[in-house]
């Protein structure tokens, strides 16, 4: 899977590592909705975002994500990963609310 992410040296990369943050931060946002009137949550900004130390492929990654801030339509999160208890990748991430399409049109 991470073949060619570096030859014999294979790491996640870390738009892999974000993107499972803004999942995690999706699924936060979303715990404040009934199913049957929950949004859509896409990422909308990377504040910031630092990659600490290296995630090797099979290695377990737990990720928090904790909501400090809101706006109309905006939801910001504090995001971290962690491996072995050991903070890897840090930052802020900023989802939009946006309705679901209607499936009748």
């Amino acid at each position: 899977m991470f073949a060619g992410h570096f030859p014999s040296n294979p790491i996640v990369p870390g738009v892999i590592l974000t993107e499972a943050l803004a999942q995690a931060a999706g699924i936060a946002a979303a715990a404040g909705y009934s199913e049957n009137e929950r949004p859509l949550f896409l990422l909308s900004a990377i504040r910031t975002m630092k990659f600490l130390q290296a995630v090797r492929p099979g290695e377990r990654i737990d990720l928090h994500a904790e909501k400090i801030a809101a706006t109309e339509g905006l939801i910001q999160f504090k995001v971290m990963a962690s491996v072995e208890g050991a903070t890897v990748a840090e930052g802020q991430l900023v989802l939009s609310v946006a309705a679901q399409p209607d499936p009748s049109a």
